[in-house]
């Protein structure tokens, strides 16, 4: 049985790699010209006679950036001047690059259009409204992995995080970040880290390192009847971070990530006493390097709410060198997204992961029920394991959009805009766990279905309500809300 699950899981995770390589390659191949990025040929690739002729790209005015700087706003353009095109593909080039204006996060709006035209040159004019990029905020927030578990674990402020947040986006016009956190209650955290994309001439290379100190007063020593189990009576937990990144992103979706860590974490000997496998070794305090790489491809309309388009991610982890911190990680992504017209769009999302070897410590085990991986109905629990697949379908109606306006003088932030969409969903997975396969939803297919509804806000605000059945004859709303503060 065990010798099935693993040639399954491995299976999963390589036939996933595949099918994401292939759809990158054939979205990003170098040899493929201008032409072929912007527009999808029909099997005939024939062209009407109004569009035989070639425009040359003249002078690109960008207005509204009083932060962002110019060459900033241009790095996310199809086309640059001097380039010649054809005048439907440069149509198509417009709504490329709003694309791209609008997924940098940087602007509430952005407009692209035809500015003049000299004989056969074109002179293009970009219209952006900014965002506001300083965020110095209180913070509050609770510490759970939803807000479903925060209420069942007994709502009070001893488990919610607070204390101050200094956030610093576009800190010097090309869309680096600075992030300063002092946080404090139930977890007590010192975070900083810094990122500049564009590091170079080319735009192309960047980095990133951040430094952060946390202490946890609880501890999550074991999971029993597929439930975390807390314990304040074991020392809490402490953990130092320190990580240094290179970044690589050769055109215009395609983001490349290395990443260079030291980790510690120190826990209390009564951890081990109550849990022999959170470490392997019986050590109390451990210490060890990770190198991380992900490879990241975004061709859809808009990252944080996407309805048109793929995206997907490869990524890999390697986790100490000793016998009691080895882990070998790799892991693939898909999200697929279609227009059906009339405000329909259907969505599905593939995820894999693997560890190697199959024998790893509890701290090493987190998969289902942990940020962005879990099943629509099955939010009360976690699944632990070192392999796991996951898939969901959404369709999706929407149903009103409107704006509310704010009376402020500011032009980019008169308005408040609001989306709300009706989705019917479904949801199947499984968790393979060699270590601990005593909690019943370990090593055997899952599944869940629902409806809900979604809000969607500038900001990438998104707050989704779902009515979710599981497997298990239970049903209920969950409340999940997505945001960068």
């Amino acid at each position: 049985m065990h010798q099935q699950l693993k040639l399954y899981y491995c299976g999963l995770v390589l036939l996933l790699l595949t099918g994401f390589c292939a759809q990158a390659q054939v979205a990003s191949s170098p040899n493929l010209n201008l032409l072929q990025i912007l527009e999808d040929h029909d099997s005939t690739g024939a062209r009407s006679s109004s569009s035989s002729n070639h425009f040359i790209i003249g002078d690109i005015t960008v207005e509204g950036n009083y932060k962002t700087k110019d060459y900033i706003v241009k790095r996310e353009l199809p086309f640059s001047t001097g380039d010649s095109i054809y005048l439907p593909d440069l149509v198509k080039g417009f709504e490329i690059g709003r694309q791209q204006l609008m997924n940098t996060k940087l602007f509430n709006e952005a407009i692209i259009s035809v500015k003049s035209f000299r004989g056969y040159v074109v002179d293009i004019r970009v219209e952006v409204k900014e965002r506001w990029y300083i965020f110095p905020i209180p913070y509050a927030k609770a510490v759970d992995r939803n807000i479903n578990e925060f209420f069942r674990q007994g709502v009070g402020i001893q488990r919610i995080n607070y204390g101050f947040k200094f956030q610093y986006n576009n800190f010097t016009g090309r869309n680096d970040k600075l992030k300063i956190w002092l946080i404090t209650g139930y977890t007590q955290q010192l975070q900083f880290e810094y990122e500049q994309p564009y590091a170079d001439r080319t735009l192309k290379h960047g980095y990133k390192l951040g430094m952060t100190y946390s202490f946890n007063r609880e501890i999550n020593y074991a999971t029993i009847n597929n439930q975390q189990q807390f314990s304040d009576s074991f020392g809490g937990t402490r953990r130092w971070y320190a990580h240094v990144d290179y970044t690589y992103r050769p055109g215009l979706r395609t983001f490349n990530s290395v990443r260079l860590a030291l980790v510690r974490q120190d826990i209390d000997s009564a951890v081990i006493n109550a849990n022999p496998k959170y470490f392997f070794g019986g050590k109390t305090s451990i210490v060890f390097p990770e190198l991380s790489y992900n490879l990241n491809y975004y061709k859809v309309d808009y990252i944080p709410y996407p309805l048109k388009g793929w995206m997907g991610e490869v990524s890999f982890l390697k986790r100490g060198f000793s016998s009691e911190m080895n882990m070998w990680q790799f892991g693939g992504k898909l999200m697929n997204n279609w227009d059906l017209k009339k405000k329909w769009y259907f969505s599905t999302q593939t995820q894999a992961v693997i560890r190697l070897p199959f024998e790893q410590p509890f701290v090493n085990q987190r998969m289902f029920g942990f940020g962005d991986m879990y099943l629509r109905g099955l939010e009360r629990y976690v699944v632990d394991g070192v392999a796991a697949f996951l898939s969901r379908s959404t369709l999706r109606k929407e149903i009103i959009r409107f704006k509310v306006p704010t009376h402020l003088k500011s032009k980019s932030h008169s308005e408040v805009p609001f989306q709300f969409y009706a989705r019917v969903f479904g949801d199947w997975g499984s968790v393979y766990n060699k270590v601990n396969p005593e909690n019943s939803l370990t090593n055997k297919l899952l599944y869940t279905y629902g409806v809900g509804l979604d809000m969607v806000s500038f900001y990438d605000f998104v707050v989704r309500f779902d009515y979710s059945f599981n497997q298990l004859g239970q049903n209920g709303v969950f409340l999940h809300i997505k945001s960068d503060f």
